[in-house]
């Protein structure tokens, strides 16, 4: 996730940052416990496979009736032992066990995430149990089923954040994205019914060649409906994802949309937060732009809040995955068997993450000895890590390959 305003408008330095690492964890910042010496990462848990829509491009293949498959309990070596078969949703009261370990943990944030959250049966309770708990919370949700009295229930029950996808500007193509006729009109409702609520909100675009032209105008609607946050998502092969990824944006296109969100970042500073996710280069684009216009503090600034933070890539570090099984990955977009670090059915989540011998994790938090082509030689290594391993499986069958989408590379073009 790379903070364009963060980074070109100089809000949030890494002086503030520093200042919380040496207080003990209960005293420090949700935001910046991330700093300390046990690993504390954002967890999102696909808290269901289920979804009352169908879209085109879900990382995880969410539908109204997700096909059914034999799930299998992971055994030590990470490989499923045949015949144990498992409920595919963790129960209620699995839930609650999770949640207890990652309250004690003091993780910075649990993003609740599906499918569709909302259609889980249990998922007040389990979103009570877990503010109860005082763990900050989030939600990723398509927005549709956020009545006035939903909304005011997710304030109540301490979520502080909610994420609505708008996939277009205009309702034929945001429902021609989800499948399904109106779903515009009621995450727009959705949308509006949160910031009437006073809860925090944001707009999760996926861009792609079909809606990347609308993305002014989705600012603009966002901005009327004093949205404060607006996050640009990059298509990933993962789900259905791959199943459309020929709409992934060509060099140009990418190096137009950067250009646009970077003149925007500033012109909306203190008004809105621009954001992308899914392309750490992202970073050393915007650095170099900071640089070309003269703005040396800014570039300075965010050059010393990089390399504070490490990789942006935070992909088996200060990013994990849960499914709806329990199995954990390193991030949301890698759920593939050969990227399974374990399952929280067998061993608490705390102990799987800061396992120094799990050989998956290990390799992601040391991802720059692996880098390959273009990546392995990018004097920009030590900020952005190398892209998305995801898209560079994808692209050329190695995980540790180049990352395709970056507007530094050749293959990008």
């Amino acid at each position: 996730m790379i903070r364009i305003s963060q980074l070109v408008c100089g809000r949030g330095t890494v002086s503030e940052a520093l200042k919380h690492r040496s207080k003990p964890v209960e005293e420090i910042p949700s935001g910046f416990i991330a700093f300390s010496e046990i690993k504390r990462p954002v967890v999102f848990w696909n808290v269901t496979r289920k979804c009352n829509l169908r879209c085109v491009h879900c990382y995880i293949s969410a539908s109204p009736s997700p096909a059914t498959t034999s799930v299998f309990a992971a055994g030590k070596s990470g490989t499923a032992e045949a015949g144990k078969e498992v409920e595919e949703e963790l129960s209620t009261e699995e839930a609650k066990v999770f949640i207890e370990d990652l309250a004690a943990m003091r993780i910075p944030l649990l993003m609740f995430t599906g499918g569709e959250p909302l259609v889980r049966k249990d998922f007040f309770e389990i979103a009570e149990y877990a503010n109860a708990l005082r763990l900050k919370t989030a939600l990723s949700t398509n927005g549709t089923l956020i009545s006035e009295s939903v909304a005011s229930r997710l304030r109540e029950c301490g979520i502080e954040y909610v994420g609505i996808s708008l996939d277009g500007a205009s309702e034929q193509t945001h429902d021609e994205f989800r499948a399904q006729r109106g779903s515009f009109k009621k995450a727009l409702q959705g949308l509006k019914n949160c910031v009437e609520a006073g809860l925090k909100t944001g707009i999760r675009f996926t861009v792609t060649r079909f809606n990347y032209k609308e993305l002014p105008a989705l600012i603009e609607l966002a901005l009327s409906l004093k949205v404060p946050r607006f996050c640009v998502y990059w298509l990933v092969p993962s789900g259905r994802g791959s199943e459309i990824y020929e709409q992934q944006l060509k060099h140009a296109e990418v190096l137009e949309i950067l250009n646009f969100l970077y003149r925007k970042a500033l012109e909306l500073s203190g008004k809105m937060e621009i954001l992308t996710v899914d392309a750490p280069q992202d970073a050393v684009f915007f650095l170099q732009k900071l640089k070309e216009d003269g703005l040396e503090e800014a570039y300075e600034s965010g050059l010393k809040l990089l390399e504070f933070m490490g990789d942006a890539c935070s992909a088996g570090e200060r990013v994990a995955n849960v499914d709806p099984a329990g199995n954990i990955y390193p991030c949301q977009f890698a759920q593939m068997p050969a990227l399974k670090v374990g399952n929280v059915r067998e061993r608490k989540f705390s102990e799987i993450w800061n396992d120094p011998k799990n050989e998956i994790l290990r390799a992601f938090r040391e991802k720059r000895k692996h880098l390959k082509g273009a990546c392995r030689t990018c004097e920009f290594k030590q900020i952005c890590g190398g892209g998305c391993r995801i898209r560079a499986l994808s692209a050329f069958g190695d995980i540790w390959a180049e990352d395709p989408l970056c507007p530094l590379t050749e293959q990008a073009k």
